[in-house]
């Protein structure tokens, strides 16, 4: 595919220098549909990047698409706060009997604002009420969000150093495999627990995601995860798992945790949960833990009528039959296959992979070749991203509702740009 640089000056007049994603593609995008997206000039690119994870279903999916449209065309609530709505009613009974009661969960719903971070804010202040304590524990390479909580949880130094404060009342611990397997798992944080001189405040609760994507698709083992459940009951810490980016079928089943039997405390779930891209968050927790006062924590925009209508349409549309999680199951195994294939043919480079579901990483021992595999993947038609503290993994995220020969399109690109690069 021949690139026309296109006319960006209106962008890098106006907009902040803070710009991120624009400036690995520099393309100016009119629209899109299923998995592609088209610029201005016509040019089609196919995504692998589905809204970092937003748009599980792809972009302007005809079924969500046509619910919101006929909402909106009946002038149905947009903004409503807390109040409640026939929309809130709609998607809280689809959610209910649809995702928890399926899975024996009887978890209250908070709606906290629209963004992933603002489920986190609120999950770690909500533990600190409940145990009455300020310490939470993290882990290495951990990505919660950018607002100040979120951040002193973050692992990335880079994000980190923009707080411009101290980030306190954070501890971080080695996530599964830190450490190459040297040690037992959980054997310092544990002696630490047990140990009165060592420094560490009792912890109010640890957050961990199952499979980090910010920090370059590790995931955690199914016993790992187990484990640190254990770990928690024993030592009188609640288990909050973020699943923003992971859940919502993105590694099969609907939540990313249930591979591994537990059940958290609380969950975090954003991104896709909206379905059609719209701004969603929810804060789960067990009923014991729901001793908020009214009104204690609120924003302006944590009733997002809209995208509960387009929540509720996705559940019912994908998550009625188990079908979604097969499939995802299924094309996740073709893009196994090809990245098993891609590193064999270029074990010179170091490279390596791992994921599960719908999100893999492909990492080179030069973090450099991943940010050059990505930049010719776009001039091929193929929307990439890296991830990892020094950008040395690139990540597959493709939309969940990507069909066979798409997802054998894109394979065939990643296969070219890797052997262009070398």
């Amino acid at each position: 595919m021949t690139i026309t640089q296109p006319d960006l000056s209106v962008f890098e007049a106006v907009e902040s220098e803070v710009r991120s994603y624009c400036r690995s593609w520099p393309a100016i995008f009119d629209r899109a549909q299923g998995s592609y997206l088209y610029d201005e000039d016509g040019r089609t690119y196919l995504d692998f990047f589905a809204g970092a994870g937003s748009l599980n279903y792809g972009h302007n999916n005809p079924v969500l698409k046509r619910a919101l449209i006929d909402y909106l065309e009946r002038d149905g609530i947009t903004h409503a706060l807390d109040m409640s709505t026939t929309a809130k009613r709609a998607f809280l009974e689809t959610f209910r009997d649809v995702v928890l009661r399926p899975r024996d969960m009887d978890h209250k719903v908070m709606f906290p604002g629209p963004t992933g971070t603002n489920a986190v804010e609120s999950a770690l202040k909500l533990a600190r009420k409940v145990k009455g304590r300020e310490s939470i524990v993290s882990f290495t390479n951990a990505f919660h969000g950018m607002s100040l909580g979120s951040l002193a949880v973050t692992g990335n130094a880079f994000k980190r150093a923009g707080a411009g404060i101290p980030l306190v009342h954070g501890t971080p611990m080695p996530f599964d495999d830190y450490l190459d397997g040297r040690t037992p798992d959980f054997i310092w944080f544990e002696r630490l627990l047990e140990d009165s001189g060592s420094g560490l405040n009792q912890p109010a609760a640890v957050i961990v995601e199952t499979v980090q994507g910010e920090g370059g698709i590790n995931v955690a083992r199914a016993e790992w995860l187990r484990a640190l459940a254990d770990l928690c009951r024993r030592h009188d810490m609640l288990l909050i798992v973020d699943d923003i980016q992971m859940g919502c079928g993105r590694t099969g089943p609907f939540f990313s945790f249930e591979e591994a039997g537990i059940v958290p405390d609380i969950i975090t779930v954003s991104k896709s949960i909206g379905g059609y891209g719209l701004p969603l968050a929810l804060t789960l927790f067990r009923p014991e833990l729901d001793i908020w006062e009214p009104g204690e924590h609120n924003g302006t925009f944590r009733g997002n009528n809209p995208a509960f209508v387009t929540a509720a349409a996705a559940l019912n549309a994908y998550w009625t039959d188990g079908q979604m999680e097969k499939q995802t199951l299924a094309r996740g195994e073709r893009i196994e296959r090809t990245l098993r294939d891609i590193v064999t043919e270029h074990a010179h480079a170091g490279a390596t992979f791992r994921g599960r579901g719908l999100v893999w990483g492909l990492e080179f021992q030069d973090p450099a070749r991943a940010t050059a595999v990505c930049r010719r993947a776009f001039e091929l038609g193929l929307l990439l991203e890296t991830s990892g503290p020094q950008s040395e993994v690139v990540k597959f995220l493709p939309p969940l509702t990507i069909t066979p020969e798409e997802l054998d399109e894109g394979l065939r690109i990643v296969t070219r740009a890797v052997r262009d690069t070398d």
